[in-house]
């Protein structure tokens, strides 16, 4: 079916109160053919709904007219309720139901039909959200690069579906540039069978440490697998993978439900490891630095880490902490947070202190606000964690409970191995010491009860250990640990440096992990850390005693401002550790993590168990272009040091190296990218050195794009394949450390546009749309996990509801198996309003029969799904969150303030091993460890920040947004201003040592000057200028394109302001990537200095 639809003229409503032109203010978007969504018939009905609004007798809040559903205008992931007037979307406002935006929000019972005239709370950029999804620059045609012209000069034709998945699948000289590969060539090896083996294989060379015997097993890989070579990226180095790892899949903002969809399609579908995330442009180091405390033992060795981090319990917090978190403009985000400070200020007595360089809104009501140095947070954590030990304020009772044991007895949930011994080798921290080391244990063999033999270690009191137990000193006696032990407490003595001799009698030295980070804390005297930090000594000792003055009802709680640097993993490691000396782990009001319901039905095991769902599935193996699957030292890429590139084995979806390495072809050339939601040329720091690759078809020869707009990366895409808005398509959003209710979030379709273009996927018609995308390759490729079969013989992935709508259904139904874990069923009413709700939606986007068809026609699962759709997710009450003084929703694990696994892995630009605990360690470092000087001319620190009424990339096409705001400014201290003769409102460029001219070169002939509006506020940290993101576009309307030969006019409202990543500082060592953690794989936000000069 076509995707250029016929659209007939659509008349003017008699009760519109808003004329097509005015209303066509809001955009210039008026030529672009069939191609953008200016020319659907939708116009017509946006201004009936508009004077619905308006009146003040509006239906709105009839049930019926109402879908609940979840806002993505940032990624706080608001419950929402989009009103709806005649199919069109007229209002959003909070959804009641959830603790997002309710506070506290409605019992998950009460009937839909009483919810309709109980609003939440929203912030500006969730309800102008209607202005992301009726935007007129929205493309609804499948664009194509014109042939003859280069990627990034705006110009395009429009084709079919069909064609562009033709000739994306099977390549050609598609631009008169020459042949390109398409995926049906990346996707040479397609035997899972064959890819098993050869992964089994692999890993034995990964494995082998002696470098002849690794070569060896190479020509051994070789001889095994020489019918299949040809399906290598090279065959002298199997390690590699495939030619499917030469597709990658990149996306920026990407939830579950899609997701699950993306690895389906990636990694089981077309086998290729390269599905990466955008983590490390957000607050990376945090999420590793989680990662790596939340390690588990499982008998031979550390693993299972969740990439994850935790957040204040604010409903119960009596003093908090906020270090590089903006919680009244953005974080986690206004509608969730700021009603649990403010309750807890005005009634409940909370005091609260912000760490930032900006004074911002939260600082203006804040006991505190401390105008830290970029980058020094953690001589500020080390300053407090010295004074703490040094008044004994810490919480002895639950640091030295050293095993699940031993937490449970005194009525923790979580532990440490704060007392566990570590070893020291030429006086630095390695490897934790074993029980057989020191004689406690002896090493037997017994057999099991399936009489397989097994390895056991066993203490002189006949205790015995399926593995070689961890230590700790008690009443200075060496005491084995099992960590899991339910039944074997151990309290460790905390402080310990002493010598013990191991099992044949010799002296080895030992610390125990507290004083090694008790050591870390005195390298200096708080005079000394706050020099570093360039605040007051008072400062550290204030926060330090009000810190400990509330028991575990104090909470620090960390954010992007305090991660984004090349110190970040441990700066955050830092301040979980100052969490943990107090004992707030899963306490009310101290430090949260979060917890959803499961969607993929595996611990119930159904009703559908999805991720066992599937009629086959390929084998992805091999190095990911990331370098974070195999350590650099195994790989047979290995070259001394530094390596070319820096390898990330404690961290994952390193955003800023997916181009930089695809334009260095290291470790190998990536042959097709597809982006989905993603800006990465906009949204990271020293983004220009993105472009250079994104317009290189030498360097990356094929671009697909997933968009709602040309935007920033898509205008260099080779086809852009038009996208649903987050207002026509299913997620499920999932939940944020601070959120103390067990959640899920469920995003479902709401409206669906009129005209929008329909399209045939294995011969049934859906949405133009991301889905449609992957389905028509799926199909044309044959993929495993898709088709008539795709969920297993006879259950089929052909419509998107066929995978999501089992998802709802999977919460509905709760985790337990015998289903007592449920939601109630809806009853006739409450079906009645899901009817009518959904009435204006197509038979493609909602089928009521259909979907039941989907849940087995089971009318108890149905009506059970229905309950849950028609609240937009399930919810945990308010008060089922608590038991007693902890959380319902504990992390309950153990928590590693001594890491070994990142003390034993090595820095692959360094030759050295990663520091495996909190210590201090300096900002603006290169990538080989060298301080970076850029000269006295760079005088300014550049740092960011978020206001309310903008998120980064996405919201400039919100008119209603930019009426508040039009543009950004720099923020400058007023001294500063006065020292430059600068004044308020001047023009200033602001340029860097690697961007000397201060321009952004879109490498199409243009190039953009970093030049904006001076904000001279008091306010402001000296020597330091900050500007908000989210302005300065070049694409997202704001520029003219040309599409089937008709130009459409950009609207100059969307260049506004200034975007000046494109000045944030490059690696000087690598030259085209921004700096990097190589800890926890930040790109660096907060470090770079500027000049300012007046334009």
């Amino acid at each position: 079916m076509s995707d250029k639809p016929h659209l007939p003229e659509q008349e003017q409503p008699e009760s519109c109160a808003l004329s097509r032109r005015d209303f066509l203010k809001l955009s210039a978007a008026t030529a672009g053919g069939a191609a953008l969504l200016s020319s659907l018939p939708i116009f017509g009905r946006l201004q009936a709904a508009q004077a619905q609004t308006l009146s003040g007798n509006s239906p709105l809040s009839e049930p019926e007219r109402q879908i609940y559903s979840v806002c993505l205008q940032c990624n706080t992931g608001c419950g929402i309720k989009v009103k709806i007037w005649e199919g069109v979307a007229s209002k959003i406002e909070g959804n009641p139901y959830s603790p997002w935006t309710l506070h506290p929000h409605l019992p998950y019972k009460t009937p839909i039909a009483e919810a309709g005239t109980i609003e939440g709370g929203l912030c500006p950029k969730g309800q102008a959200g209607l202005q992301t999804a009726y935007d007129p620059y929205r493309i609804v045609s499948v664009l194509k690069r014109r042939p003859g012209t280069k990627r990034g000069e705006g110009q395009w034709i429009t084709i079919s579906f069909e064609q562009a998945l033709d000739e994306i699948v099977n390549g050609g000289d598609l631009f008169g540039e020459g042949q390109v590969e398409g995926l049906k060539d990346v996707y040479a090896l397609r035997d899972p069978k064959v890819a098993k083996a050869m992964a089994d294989f692999v890993k034995r060379i990964v494995d082998e440490k002696d470098a002849e015997k690794k070569r060896a097993l190479v020509e051994e890989f070789k001889t095994t697998f020489a019918d299949h070579l040809d399906k290598l990226i090279d065959p002298d180095h199997p390690d590699l993978g495939p030619k499917n790892n030469q597709f990658a899949f990149i996306w920026g903002r990407l939830k579950n439900g899609r997701g699950d969809l993306v690895r389906r399609f990636v990694n089981s579908g077309i086998g290729s490891i390269n599905a990466n995330g955008h983590t490390t442009v957000c607050q990376g180091s945090l999420y590793f630095a989680g990662k790596a405390m939340s390690e588990q033992w499982d008998g031979s060795k550390f693993s299972g880490g969740q990439k994850f981090y935790w957040q204040a319990d604010l409903k119960s917090s009596r003093f908090a902490i906020f270090i590089g978190a903006n919680m009244f403009e953005a974080n986690y985000g206004p509608p969730l947070r700021v009603a649990p400070i403010t309750e807890g200020v005005v009634d409940r007595g909370l005091r609260y202190a912000v760490v930032d360089p900006r004074f911002s809104k939260a600082a203006s009501k804040a006991w505190k606000w401390v105008p830290i140095k970029p980058g020094e947070d953690s001589a500020l954590g080390l300053g407090m964690m010295r004074w703490m030990f040094e008044h004994e304020r810490i919480n002895k009772r639950f640091l030295s409970a050293a095993n699940k044991a031993a937490a449970n007895a005194i009525g923790e949930t979580s532990w440490t191995d704060a007392v566990w011994l570590v070893h020291l080798k030429n006086g630095k921290p390695g490897k934790l010491v074993r029980g057989s080391e020191l004689g406690l244990v002896t090493r037997l063999a017994e057999r099991d009860e399936n009489g397989k033999e097994v390895t056991v270690y066993v203490a002189e009191d006949g205790t015995k250990f399926k593995f070689d137990p961890f230590v700790a000193l008690v009443d200075g006696k060496p005491t084995p640990i099992d960590p899991n032990s339910t039944e074997l407490p151990v309290y460790g003595d905390l402080f310990v440096d002493t010598t013990l001799q191991n099992a044949a009698g010799e002296p080895i030295a030992v610390k125990s992990g507290l004083q090694i980070i008790r050591e870390a804390a005195f390298e200096k005297t708080i005079e000394e850390w706050a020099a570093i930090a360039d605040i007051k000594p008072s400062d550290i000792i204030e926060l330090a005693r009000e810190f400990t003055s509330y028991g575990t009802q104090a909470v620090i709680d960390i954010h992007r401002g305090a991660s984004q640097h090349t110190n970040g993993f441990y700066t955050s490691l830092i301040f979980f550790t100052l969490n943990a000396l107090i004992g707030n782990f899963d306490h009310k009001g101290g430090l949260s993590k979060p917890t959803t319901y499961d969607r993929l039905g595996s611990r119930a095991k159904g009703p559908f168990d999805l991720a066992k769902m599937s009629n086959g599935a390929n084998v992805p193996f091999g190095l990911d272009i990331l370098r974070t699957t195999i350590s650099y030292e195994k790989s047979t890429l290995f070259n001394g040091y530094p390596a070319k590139r820096p390898w990330f084995p404690l961290a994952t979806d390193i955003y800023q190296e997916d181009l930089p390495s695809i334009g260095d072809a290291y470790p190998y050339p990536v042959k097709i990218a597809m982006f989905y939601m993603s800006a990465i040329n906009y949204a990271l720091p020293a983004a220009h050195k993105m472009t250079e690759v994104l317009a290189d078809p030498k360097k990356l020869p094929l671009i697909i794009a997933s968009d709602i707009l040309v935007g920033e990366t898509s205008m260099y895409a080779d086809y852009i394949f038009p996208d649903l808005s987050y207002l026509e398509r299913w997620e499920f959003h999932g939940s944020h450390p601070s959120v103390t209710y067990k959640v899920e979030n469920v995003r479902n379709p709401a409206i669906s546009l009129p005209g929008w273009p329909m399209v045939k996927v294995f011969g049934q018609e859906i949405p133009l749309s991301f889905e449609a995308l992957v389905l028509g390759i799926a199909e044309r490729l044959e993929l495993p996990g898709f088709g008539p079969n795709g969920l297993g013989e006879g259950v089929p992935l052909i419509y998107p509801e066929d995978y999501y709508l089992r998802m709802v259904a999977n919460l509905a139904y709760g985790e337990k198996e015998d289903g007592s874990d449920g939601v109630p069923e809806a009853d006739d009413r409450e079906v009645e309003i899901f009817l009518k709700a959904r009435a204006h939606l197509p038979k493609q986007v909602f089928d009521a029969e259909r979907w039941k068809a989907i849940l087995g026609n089971d009318e108890k699962l149905w009506r059970q799904t229905i309950y849950v759709l028609n609240r937009g997710g399930r919810w945990q009450d308010e008060g089922k969150d608590y038991k007693g003084d902890m959380l319902a929703n504990a992390y309950a694990k153990q928590i590693n303030l001594y890491q070994e696994k990142t003390a034993t892995t090595i820095n692959s630009m360094t030759g050295e091993p990663f520091a495996g605990y909190p210590r201090y360690f300096p900002p603006h470092l290169s990538s080989i460890g060298e301080p970076i000087e850029d000269g006295d001319e760079y005088a300014f620190t550049l740092i960011t920040y978020k206001e309310i009424t903008m998120t980064k990339a996405r919201t400039i096409s919100n008119y209603w947004l930019l009426a508040v705001m039009p543009e950004n400014t720099l923020i400058m201290n007023a001294a500063d201003a006065q020292r430059l003769g600068l004044r308020h409102g001047d023009l200033v460029r602001i340029s860097s040592a690697s961007n000397p001219r201060g321009v952004w070169d879109l490498q199409n002939g243009t190039e953009i000057p970093m030049i904006g509006k001076l904000k001279v506020v008091q306010g402001m940290r000296p020597g330091v200028v900050a500007f908000g993101l989210g302005w300065g576009h070049w694409a997202s309307g704001s520029r003219d394109i040309v599409i089937d030969g008709r130009t459409v006019k950009g609207d100059v409202r969307r260049q506004a302001g200034f975007h000046a990543n494109a000045a944030m500082r490059t690696d000087p060592v690598l030259q085209n990537v921004t700096l990097t953690d190589l800890a926890g794989g930040s790109a660096v936000f907060y470090s770079t200095k500027v000049k300012v000069e007046k334009v």
